[in-house]
């Protein structure tokens, strides 16, 4: 009799584990470092397919943000995707399965380009993603049994949008699987690296389906957040968990993993190339932000909304470092331009601005920015040609004489002087003034509606706005580059400013880390470019401004040659 209750006690735990399709699990460590491979061994009932979900265990659900604009965006979003604003979902979640095809599938994704110009699908760029089936009732009955804490269909699409949709890479999963500098998908459905796909790579499956023996091994994200736990379920069943440790300095709102000795060599690079033409310094170091840092932002809160706000630590320091130099040392800084300019670009950036942005969407509205810049770029390239410069007599006479002025400064062994600026005229709408004895003419006041419109792009992209200013003082208002580089830092300083003030109305703050980072390597930047600035032609350094014109035309369109 007691034998055979042993032995009924025993067929049941069998029959139990067999209906489960669980037999002995195990995970390889109880930690591991952010970026360390994670291995789960174990034996699943012979002939079943493996399904291995790990889900980080905090849970979020939009209504759990605290981003105002990213509370507006999920109300929106949430009626058309078909979740509740009270639908939770692990933000890192990963399935390592040997039949990906039950979730989804592998289809064509064209990318990059114009897409004021392009349908919906269209892209000069092409490659592959895993998309999710549309509806959780499309998953195989048997694998969405499998999912661990993805249950419910609101689950399912909230976990679509968060996985598939750009917004969503960049609000709420922090882990995209790029291709070139573009992130494509994220990384959740994921098999055998043998598979050759971008987003299994660092995936290794081995499973006997004889015996149901396995072992499955997965690089965790490089940039998990400190002390973040993670679940894991083996064919439906909780098997552990596992925590995942610091791996380096964290930026805490970055949401990253750097040194950073590594932002401030960045910031004295860009800060270096802002001050000496006066432009792009936001625009550089937000692709330094993006490319290198990979700034993201916390859980719930848009990667932009942080990026932003620590973006202007370069646009606002930098000019203070070259600023006394160009102010006060060589007097070439044509104030009543420069505070008008700046009063209409405080008003654009602080108050027009969130109105404006709320409006246009916003990738149709870079596009249609880059349109400008191009033709800026053109405009600055036509005006080094012998013609333009003959009908421009002052710049050319003045650009002789600074020649002339660096050529002999170099055959007595020194430094080359600036000219400073003369007032003439002081007037509202007329102010003129003499730089190397040429004399030049501007309105102040048409620069400070200038401004306002250059503000109203600088909130909308965390930008100072010299990309717009520089050309336009250079092509309009028949500047040189040595005057029209000081006034553009002024109106970067107040564009700066105001933009910031916008950020912390609404609730916004940087990585403070980031931004100090930032600030310290700018204002060293801004030295450096001031000093750097004499040893440069004028028309080298409208080449530069050119340059630096077409590079942000691409980056726009994402049409960059480096994809």
């Amino acid at each position: 009799m007691k034998k055979t209750c042993i032995y009924f006690i025993m067929m049941t735990l069998v029959l139990l584990l067999t209906a489960s399709g669980s037999f002995a699990q195990g995970i390889s460590s109880s930690s591991y470092k952010a970026g360390d491979m994670v291995e789960v061994t174990g034996k699943i009932a012979p002939g079943q397919d493996l399904y291995v979900a790990i889900a980080q265990t905090d849970m979020f659900a939009p209504k759990d943000t605290d981003g105002a604009f990213e509370i507006k965006r999920f109300e929106k979003d949430s009626k058309k995707a078909g979740f509740a604003l009270d639908t939770k979902i692990p933000p890192l979640y990963y399935m390592i399965t040997n039949v990906p095809e039950k979730f989804g599938k592998v289809d064509k994704k064209r990318f990059g380009g114009p897409s004021v110009l392009l349908k919906k699908g269209q892209g000069i760029y092409s490659t592959t993603m895993f998309y999710l089936k549309k509806k959780l009732g499309d998953v195989d009955a048997t694998a969405r049994g499998m999912l661990g804490p993805i249950k419910s269909d609101d689950q399912w699409n909230f976990f679509r949008y968060a996985n598939e949709g750009s917004y969503g890479i960049n609000t709420i999963v922090k882990e995209g699987n790029r291709k070139g500098k573009v992130v494509i998908f994220s990384r959740s459905i994921i098999g055998d690296e043998s598979n050759g796909n971008y987003w299994d790579k660092g995936t290794s499956i081995k499973l006997d389906k004889a015996t149901g023996e396995f072992t499955a091994s997965f690089k965790s994200f490089r940039h998990t957040p400190p002390d973040t736990k993670f679940d894991v379920y083996v064919n439906g069943a909780k098997i552990g968990d596992y925590n995942v440790e610091k791996n380096g300095f964290w930026l805490s709102k970055a949401y990253r993993y750097m040194n950073p000795l590594w932002i401030v060599i960045g910031a004295i690079l860009v800060g270096t190339y802002f001050s000496m033409i006066g432009a792009a310094g936001g625009m550089l170091m937000a692709a330094f932000q993006v490319l290198v840092v990979n700034t993201m932002g916390p859980v719930g809160i848009n990667a932009a909304n942080v990026l932003k706000p620590s973006n202007i630590a370069l646009t606002l320091f930098s000019p203070l470092g070259s600023f006394y130099r160009y102010a006060v040392v060589e007097k070439r800084v044509a104030w009543p331009v420069g505070l008008s300019f700046g009063v209409g670009i405080f008003i654009g950036s602080i108050w027009l601005g969130k109105y404006v942005s709320a409006i246009l969407p916003m990738k149709a509205y870079k596009e249609w920015l880059a349109i400008l810049v191009v033709i800026m770029g053109i405009k600055t390239l036509m005006e080094m040609t012998p013609k333009a410069m003959n009908k421009r007599k002052n710049i050319k006479a003045m650009t002789q004489k600074f020649n002339k002025e660096v050529a002999a400064a170099k055959a007595e062994g020194r430094s080359a002087q600036m000219g400073s600026i003369e007032p003439v005229k002081t007037g509202l709408t007329d102010y003129r003034f003499k730089f190397w004895g040429e004399e030049f003419t501007i309105n102040p006041l048409l620069f400070a509606f200038l401004g306002i419109f250059i503000g109203i792009v600088s909130r909308s992209f965390g930008i100072g706005g010299g990309f717009l200013l520089v050309p336009a003082m250079t092509t309009l208002a028949a500047l040189p580059m040595y005057v029209a580089v000081p006034i553009s830092l002024i109106g970067t300083c107040f564009s700066s400013i105001g933009s910031f003030i916008g950020y912390l109305m609404a609730g916004y703050l940087p990585d403070m880390t980031l931004a100090i980072a930032i600030i310290i390597g700018g204002f060293a930047g801004g030295m450096l470019g001031s000093r750097a600035q004499k040893m440069f032609s004028e028309m080298t350094l409208k080449v530069v401004l050119a340059v630096t014109l077409f590079f942000l035309f691409f980056r726009f369109f994402k049409i960059e040659i480096w994809i």
